[in-house]
């Protein structure tokens, strides 16, 4: 075969609050033949999500952070193009995490075929993968909603949030989102069933909760922090659970707030009201993954929880899509179509 040139896109520089297009370089590398036991892949959807930016801090976590001069990480539907594996063919479709690049020589470890006649090859990245099995386990292994709960989700519209409502719903809870724009609490309600939805750029967003939440609030899905937090917390009942999947609008800072210090008064209430507060790393939770391929996959059949994904073309628009998760741009799962889709038209 002849040599392909890959296309990457390069952690330059530790981003300082917002990432700026100056963090990232691209870089192209020349690939040869698969080896012994190789395969070359053909990045056809890159997924974009916010656990990203914490990967750019050289600060310890739950996964290793990206050195600067490596390539980004994430998650990844490819095909492969090329195959020295007994275990793969020229053609198969495969869910990978070989992040911002257009090709890659892969060993196979780690990949997951993929079927196409059974769903899209893009939900892997989105409502059937990493982000659905986040809403499954989160909300029904931590929240543990019971039928006419009051289930408060942030972020309500996002590939986890929306995920993490519909299925509230279908549980038999009673659903409140938070979202940004006007046009997404309208989706929120309107196609995705939930009970209302209030707007995170209201300057009345406490009384607007305590008016569709006149019962408080039993669950509370944290993907967003800061005032929508703030907001919510007041209003959780005695025995409430909180899982917390993210933190989205602390994500760029670069110094402590200058707000007066609520820990104190947090603490109080998580004694008194007892409350339970715990977080989500989708890891710990693949066991899980049978049971919600299953339920999500019924669930989407029989029409009763919709996706929507928010695809951007081009490699080259990664970095400008990225900063848009944090502004609210993408409405939907965010992905980058890095190449074209044979399944679809």
């Amino acid at each position: 075969m002849k040599p392909v040139t890959s296309r990457q896109v390069i952690l330059a520089n530790r981003p300082l609050g917002v990432p700026q297009a100056s963090d990232f370089s691209i870089n192209e590398q020349v690939l040869g033949a698969p080896g012994p036991g190789e395969l070359l892949l053909r990045t056809i959807y890159l997924s974009l999500d916010p656990y990203m930016r914490g990967r750019m801090n050289a600060v310890a976590s739950y996964a290793p952070y990206v050195q600067t001069g490596e390539v980004m990480v994430g998650g990844t539907v490819s095909i492969v193009e090329a195959s020295k594996s007994p275990s793969f063919s020229i053609g198969d479709f495969v869910l990978g995490y070989t992040g911002w690049q257009s090709h890659v020589l892969h060993d196979g470890t780690g990949l997951r075929k993929l079927d196409p006649r059974q769903a899209p090859i893009s939900t892997a990245l989105g409502v059937l993968g990493m982000p659905g099995l986040t809403a499954y386990a989160g909300l029904l292994d931590i929240g543990q909603p019971k039928k006419s709960d009051t289930v408060v989700v942030s972020a309500a519209t996002g590939a986890v949030g929306s995920v993490v409502g519909q299925i509230a719903r279908i549980s038999g809870c009673r659903v409140v989102g938070i979202a940004g724009a006007k046009e997404k609490c309208g989706y929120a309600v309107e196609e995705l069933g939930y009970h209302a939805c209030v707007s995170h750029h209201s300057t009345d967003l406490k009384n607007q909760l305590a008016e569709v939440c006149p019962d408080g609030v039993d669950v509370y899905f944290e993907n967003v922090g800061g005032i929508v937090f703030d907001a919510v917390f007041d209003y959780l009942n005695v025995g409430a659970r909180m899982t917390v999947c993210g933190m989205i609008s602390h994500y760029n800072e670069t110094a402590r707030s200058p707000k007066p210090d609520r820990l104190p008064q947090i603490m109080r209430a998580i004694l008194t009201r007892r409350l339970k507060i715990q977080g989500i790393i989708v890891f710990d939770y693949a066991h899980r993954e049978p049971d919600f391929l299953a339920d999500v996959s019924k669930w989407i059949q029989k029409g009763e929880l919709r996706y929507r994904e928010d695809i951007v073309d081009g490699l080259d628009n990664a970095v400008s899509a990225f900063q848009g998760l944090f502004t609210g741009n993408n409405f939907g799962k965010l992905l980058i179509r890095v190449s074209d889709d044979p399944t679809r038209e």
